[in-house]
């Protein structure tokens, strides 16, 4: 194969479409702007243009800061572990499969709301102080991952 053999691979090149050039070409005469109005216009303002009013986007209040970076935690309570059998390990997987989560996002983090009589190991990204306490306290352990 040589140089001066190449050739684009079947529909590569698509041909512009030529507007205003006559009738026959099914985009002649208006050219796709229909009749009359701003719209068919040379300069016609476009999107969020509201005819020299205050547009809405600067009408409303810029407030606020969102951390695009921030970790967020999946987060569980120490009385939703109860459903777990004695001696059991308890990871981010496990909790997706008992219905408990939906998805882990960054991370699960245990909050200490509720109480817990089983003793369990808990695999997780995060543990308020709290819940430490009282995983250790059933005589399980907290490991964070």
């Amino acid at each position: 194969m040589k140089l001066h053999e190449l050739k684009a691979s079947e529909g590569a090149n698509k041909a512009a479409k030529r507007k205003g050039r006559g009738h026959g070409s099914g985009n002649g005469k208006t050219a796709g702007y229909g009749h009359k109005g701003q719209k068919a216009r040379s300069g016609a303002k476009k999107a969020g243009f509201e005819g020299g009013q205050l547009p809405l986007q600067r009408r409303l209040p810029k407030r606020g800061f969102n951390n695009i970076f921030a970790t967020v935690y999946a987060t569980v309570k120490i009385s939703d572990l109860e459903r777990f059998e004695t001696g059991s390990v308890v990871t981010a997987q496990t909790l997706v499969d008992a219905g408990l989560l939906k998805n882990t996002q960054d991370g699960v983090k245990v909050l200490g709301n509720g109480t817990l009589s089983k003793s369990l190991t808990v695999e997780a990204a995060a543990f308020t102080a709290s819940a430490k306490e009282k995983i250790e306290k059933a005589g399980g352990k907290a490991e964070v991952k």
